[in-house]
């Protein structure tokens, strides 16, 4: 779903036992029950990620021990992908096959244990900063071609950056837009777009030398992170399909699409251009991966844990263990030895139209309201995670504990407290619509969510929303929803990564992810300041000040919970292990057994 950094501790994507979301994973409480249940066969606690060498990037991923080359993988998911343009691709779901199709200047060389590296991926390295950190040169591997046999070059490169300002580019993310114009949320007048045959004079490259240089309007010691992000993987201007390049992309990745029948199912074998001696972060064993969708999670689960036929060789990609069946994969050991588990950074939330439901004290009485007990029940428990008290997770640098709202005392809901603020503002009994995705998990949460409302002296409107659209629905400025369940995980733990994109008012706009339209000028003014201090712990402490105030003074969000992730597998499915920059299963760790 995403942002900016990663020098520090790791971060990852979030999504819930059945959702759809955007980026970030570590560990940390949040306040709420601690000693949270945990269990598998492996666990993934968060993990420093530190910057590789050129050494690291070169050469092919290391073995897995016991691992072969063959057979097919399949998986399973409630949803088909809703983006395959790498330059569509924001959300965690759509990332996990884009690691098997794309491939980025930048990527992250991921051990057994989870712990993390910053590589070069299409790059001989992780890049090279200079003027103050507003220069980054990358070369190209050797090597590197297309799944038509077609060689990669820099100019793809710059193609896949460029296509992002086409206007059908609408749900990317837009660091290196912002970074490359120094225009903020305006970048797009900055440039209309490679299709009419010109190019950003901030980016230059060499074709001979095989050298990408960027040159940004402002200081990012931290650019090489951003790179790694799919928004910004390599497109052949040759074979760009433009709007219908979603349905089918060139592969550059291990993988490319053979068939594709539009939730239902997707075919991927191998591409035969894609050299292993290019790629020290894929294994690809598997010949090819089967994906199978419009598979509820229960009934995937419940068809993992069976692992018959065709099902003993699959996965989950994205959703875990619904609360349905936790107990059953923690208490079962055979279970247990294969599942695995991960805590998400991110935080699950909901989003306040601060357009519609313009007074504070309404917008403070809905999160004196809010169940957060009753909705982590029907998660699965304390075992599903922490509650949630403000914006910034505890793994972000300079995060502070706060509880502004006493909802680690009454996480259950205080509808007096809420009644007496709706008395205040004299907006009692004020309509409410809330949205969500469709799914069985949420479809159960909007229960306990309508109940508490009613009891606070609200009048709730349900809108359960389609969750193949629900994104794009309510990423329209223009949309109906008060109230809209969303969550963010940011792409590398500093502050910026959340505040920017989720409070800044440049980031209001169709697709963009301010999603509560929050658009106050000292929040827009701190967000500049903070993102300059050089000293993370001094950025930090700002950027912790500026949580405190937001929620206080401003409440545009209900925060909800951070969240655990388990995942069972098939009982022929080998190197199955958490992903902690999307919080899914890693595919391309993954083979057949023997």
């Amino acid at each position: 779903m995403s942002l900016s950094r990663r020098n520090f501790v790791i971060a990852t994507t979030v999504a819930a036992a059945g959702s759809t979301l955007l980026s970030a994973c570590s560990s940390g409480d949040a306040g709420g029950d601690s000693g949270t249940p945990s269990g598998g066969a492996t666990e993934y606690t968060g993990a420093k990620v530190t910057v590789g060498t050129a050494a690291d990037s070169a050469g092919a991923a290391p073995e897995i021990a016991g691992a072969k080359k063959g057979g097919t993988i399949y998986g399973l998911a409630p949803d088909d992908f809703s983006h395959l343009d790498p330059q569509r691709i924001y959300y965690s779901y759509n990332s996990t096959v884009a690691l098997l199709l794309h491939r980025c200047l930048t990527s992250y060389k991921i051990d057994s244990a989870g712990k993390q590296k910053l590589v070069g991926d299409l790059a001989t390295d992780a890049g090279t900063a200079s003027n103050g950190n507003k220069t980054w040169t990358f070369t190209l591997k050797d090597g590197l071609k297309w799944e038509d046999g077609s060689e990669l070059t820099v100019e793809d490169v710059r193609h896949g950056i460029e296509r992002a300002w086409a206007p059908f580019i609408t749900e990317g993310a837009n660091y290196v837009q912002m970074a490359l114009t120094g225009a903020g949320g305006k970048w797009r007048d900055a440039y209309e777009g490679p299709y009419g045959g010109k190019h950003l004079d901030s980016i230059v490259t060499d074709k001979a030398k095989k050298t990408i240089t960027f040159n940004l309007k402002e200081a990012k010691p931290d650019f090489n992170f951003t790179l790694a992000m799919h928004s910004y993987a390599a497109v052949s201007p040759k074979l760009d399909t433009k709007e219908k390049y979603d349905k089918k992309p060139a592969a550059c990745g291990p993988y490319k699409i053979k068939a594709h029948t539009t939730d239902k199912s997707m075919l991927l074998t191998r591409n035969k251009y894609w050299d292993p001696k290019t790629d020290s972060i894929r294994n690809a064993y598997p010949d090819g991966f089967e994906f199978d969708f419009g598979i509820e999670t229960l009934d995937s689960v419940d068809r993992l844990i069976a692992s018959q036929g065709n099902d003993a060789y699959a996965v989950s990609i994205y959703k875990g263990v619904p609360a349905e069946r936790i107990q059953k994969v923690l208490t079962d050991p055979e279970l247990k030895k294969r599942s695995f588990n991960g805590l998400l950074t991110g935080t699950y939330y909901y989003a306040i139209n601060t357009t519609r439901v313009t007074d504070l004290r309404v917008r403070q009485a809905l999160i004196h309201a809010w169940p957060l007990q009753q909705i982590r029940q029907v998660y699965g428990g304390p075992s599903a995670g922490d509650f949630a008290t403000s914006i910034l997770s505890p793994d972000i640098i300079g995060y502070k504990k706060i509880d502004v709202y006493g909802k680690l005392k009454t996480p259950q809901g205080d509808p007096a407290a809420a009644k007496k603020l709706l008395k205040e503002a004299g907006k009692e009994g004020v309509k409410i619509v809330y949205a969500f995705p469709q799914d069985p998990t949420y479809n159960k949460t909007k229960v306990v969510i309508e109940n508490a409302l009613k009891a606070a002296g609200f009048t709730p409107i349900i809108k359960p929303i389609d969750s193949t659209s629900y994104y794009d629905q309510i990423q329209q400025i223009d949309n109906s929803f008060d109230v809209m369940w969303f969550g963010w995980s940011p792409d590398w733990p500093t502050a910026y990564t959340v505040m920017q994109p989720l409070f800044d008012g440049g980031a209001i706009g169709n697709g963009m992810n301010n999603v509560s339209q929050t658009n106050v000028s000292w929040i827009n003014e701190s967000i500049k300041k903070n993102a300059v201090i050089p000293d993370q712990e001094k950025a930090g402490a700002a950027w912790a000040a500026l949580d405190k105030r937001i929620v206080e003074e401003v409440a545009p969000t209900i925060p909800e919970t951070l969240q655990r992730r388990y995942y069972v597998y098939g009982t022929k499915v080998g190197g199955a292990q958490f992903d902690p920059n999307f919080s899914a299963t890693l595919l391309y760790k993954t083979f057949v057994k023997a």
